[in-house]
């Protein structure tokens, strides 16, 4: 808890500066203040207004998501939710269509490393023209009281087996990066049962399926060390007042300090090109800079128990593509995938899930005809882009689409 502690007394004390910045760049930038217009004055306001924006403590983003076009008309989405646990719930994109539509039903899953669903906004925004589109909306660990109990790995299963039961037969899925594991290990032991809501497709994009295979950065330091370094040394306690008060943590802030040393000299020019941008009153490359890191820096506690599993089992062990993964006791047989289409997408450029680690999926799954086993590797993409930005709105959502209809 002493770590948090830390954390929390550090974001207090900073929090007066903080403020004084923000007060600081709005009276800099008023037109009624001469130094406004002048070089000092905007290079000042600058500098305070990058500094605010990069202590500020971000909490759950919105989708923000409020209308689609839909064979060339807009229309209006509400969100619902539903499949309500303690843990997460399901998101529903709910277009007001004026005349019902059989567009396939999507499952998008994201990642539990991290990083709010939001993430994905530009993932959701791509399917909803013509899928109707579930999220799973995992909550920060920090906010979930202890009398809630744990969540693991295999609970993470649990979920998404009973979200899929909820929504019932031909539920198509998509995994995001870390959950094409349990994705994975669902629709295996879904089959096996003969299921009636088994995914009438899996969509794996960039997932850690077999990490031996180009390994990277991520990959390297989660073999580099004993699974006890990480618990003695990453796992804290939340402390009080907030909600999950006792809860043994892999902290939000820790996994965002992570995602900033991999590319840290990238990070740097980045905020100096905000800098800049803020001095020339280029507003609308500051705005885009500005909005990608509010969704990054949105960062929430992992529960200890799922993410010392998942270095293990996944990044350590290798469970999965050893044929050693259980689910409860239970062993996962991925020969016992006969029916469920796969399809695995990669981008050429990803240094979080190397290129071969998610097509892993498809030479374990030795029980399903090849032509329900596809592969795309995206030139010139890395790990975001495989699921936002233009390549995917242009290059990797077309393709995904077609898949999904092709399996229904």
């Amino acid at each position: 808890m002493l770590l948090y502690s830390l954390y929390e007394v550090q974001r207090s004390a900073l929090q007066p500066w903080r403020l004084l910045a923000d007060q600081t760049q709005h009276w800099l930038r008023n037109p009624w203040n001469p130094w406004s217009y002048s070089p000092s004055g905007r290079m000042m306001a600058a500098a305070c207004d990058v500094f605010e924006h990069a202590t500020r403590r971000y909490g759950k983003p919105r989708f923000g998501i409020e209308e689609v076009e839909v064979d060339g008309r807009p229309v209006a989405i509400e969100e619902e939710h539903l499949g309500i646990r303690p843990f997460g719930r399901l998101k529903h994109f709910r277009r007001r269509l004026e005349h019902p539509r059989r567009d396939p039903r999507v499952l998008l899953i994201a990642p539990m490393s991290g990083h709010f669903a939001t993430l994905l906004r530009g993932t959701v925004a791509a399917l909803l023209a013509d899928h109707e589109v579930f999220i799973t909306d995992w909550r920060d660990a920090r906010e979930v009281p202890l009398f809630e109990g744990d969540f693991d790995l295999d609970d993470y299963i649990d979920h998404l087996i009973d979200w899929l039961a909820l929504l019932g037969p031909e539920t198509h899925v998509i995994a995001v990066c870390q959950p094409s594991v349990p994705a994975l290990a669902a629709t295996a032991l879904m089959e096996e049962d003969d299921h009636p809501a088994r995914p009438a497709s899996l969509t794996m994009m960039g997932g850690p399926i077999d990490t031996r295979i180009h390994p990277t950065a991520v990959n390297d330091f989660a073999t580099s060390r004993p699974l006890a370094w990480f618990e003695r040394n990453v796992i804290t306690r939340v402390p009080p007042p907030n909600p999950g008060m006792g809860r043994r943590v892999y902290p939000g802030f820790l996994q965002l300090a992570g995602f900033m040393a991999m590319n840290l000299g990238s990070h740097v020019m980045k905020h100096y090109e905000f800098f800049q941008h803020l001095v020339e009153g280029d507003g609308e490359s500051a705005e885009g800079t500005r909005a990608f890191y509010e969704e990054y820096r949105s960062v929430m506690d992992m529960t200890a128990e799922f993410y010392l599993q998942t270095i293990r089992r996944v990044f350590q062990e290798h469970h999965l593509p050893r044929g050693l993964f259980h689910h409860r006791d239970r062993p996962v047989r991925l020969q016992a995938i006969r029916r469920t289409p796969l399809f695995a997408v990669e981008g050429e450029r990803d240094d979080i899930s190397g290129p071969g680690q998610t097509k892993a999926a498809l030479d374990l799954a030795t029980g399903l005809p090849s032509d329900r086993k596809h592969h795309l590797l995206a030139a010139e993409v890395g790990h975001y882009g495989i699921f936002n930005g233009r390549r995917w709105r242009e290059m990797i959502s077309p393709q995904v689409k077609d898949f999904i209809r092709a399996s229904r």
